[in-house]
């Protein structure tokens, strides 16, 4: 017979979310359109009102949060010329996972003369969180990027702190067919006391990437101009035509901060949703 603990585990195991979106845009008149629509499970999109020519999405989770075992998968397409915009309604929530690890995996495509930019707001990932995430672009090499991600051990306002647990974000970013950018971050165990070491986090608890594409030198120097209004350590560099900033601060606050200022010297309009 089995135990009332073992019934629950599994009912909880069975029990988990899953979300799908799937969509494309294309240029039409100089006007991005959003072509062919699916979504499934527990994942949404929602198109607010169009600003200028481009065209604005948001994710919205209506699990709550990311749990153990869950599983969400974003597969955007940018057709030539047009430009879209991605965020998120919320900060996501990554909860304690007793079990198997979530899966969260993007896939972005971006055609000749088309700009995506994926601006969600933050991951907040809880003591003994478990998440796997993994990003596929595939640019044209006449098309532009700006990808930016936010990653919070804990929410520090709360008190709160991811001391264990396990975090790993795989990157594979292509352009014009040849792949010219290629990183895993693996964080797990004992997550609190490797972000405390100096080669690590110096203790901070918030990391955050900023992915430009195209970039180069110049545009390297126009970040570091604004180095002395930083909350927190900044570092960036450009090579294979791409520029990539890296951010780590003690808390979320002053990353975003850090990453708005960034954003704003790349000349990017910051989603309504970040600016309330």
């Amino acid at each position: 017979m089995r135990s009332d603990v073992s019934v629950t585990s599994g009912v909880f195991e069975a029990n988990r979310a899953r979300g799908a979106v799937r969509f494309d845009v294309h240029a039409r008149d100089g006007i991005t359109r959003r072509g062919v629509l699916h979504e499934s499970g527990s994942l949404r999109v929602r198109f607010p009102s169009p600003e200028g020519e481009g065209l604005s999405g948001v994710f919205v989770n209506t699990a709550g949060g990311v749990a153990g075992g869950d599983r969400f998968d974003i597969d955007i397409a940018a057709g030539r010329g047009s430009r879209l915009t991605l965020t998120t309604a919320a900060a996501e929530k990554v909860y304690r996972a007793p079990g198997a690890a979530a899966q969260l995996g993007i896939v972005l495509r971006v055609d000749a003369e088309a700009h995506l930019a994926w601006l969600p707001q933050e991951t907040i990932l809880f003591d003994r969180a478990r998440v796997h995430r993994r990003f596929d672009i595939a640019l044209d090499e006449n098309a532009s990027l700006l990808l930016c991600e936010i990653v919070v051990f804990g929410r520090a306002a709360m008190g709160e702190r991811m001391e264990h647990g396990e975090f790993v974000d795989r990157w594979r970013l292509s352009r014009g067919g040849r792949l010219v950018f290629a990183e895993t971050v693996r964080l797990d165990g004992n997550i609190g006391a490797k972000l405390g070491r100096s080669a690590v986090a110096k203790g901070g608890a918030a990391i955050g990437t900023a992915l430009i594409v195209p970039g180069d030198e110049a545009l390297v120097e126009r970040i570091r101009e604004a180095s002395e209004s930083f909350c927190g350590e900044v570092g960036i560099s450009a090579w294979n035509g791409f520029a990539m900033a890296r951010f780590c601060a003690q808390d979320a606050a002053r990353l975003r901060a850090d990453m708005m200022a960034v954003l704003a010297r790349t000349g990017a309009a910051l989603p309504r949703l970040w600016l309330n």
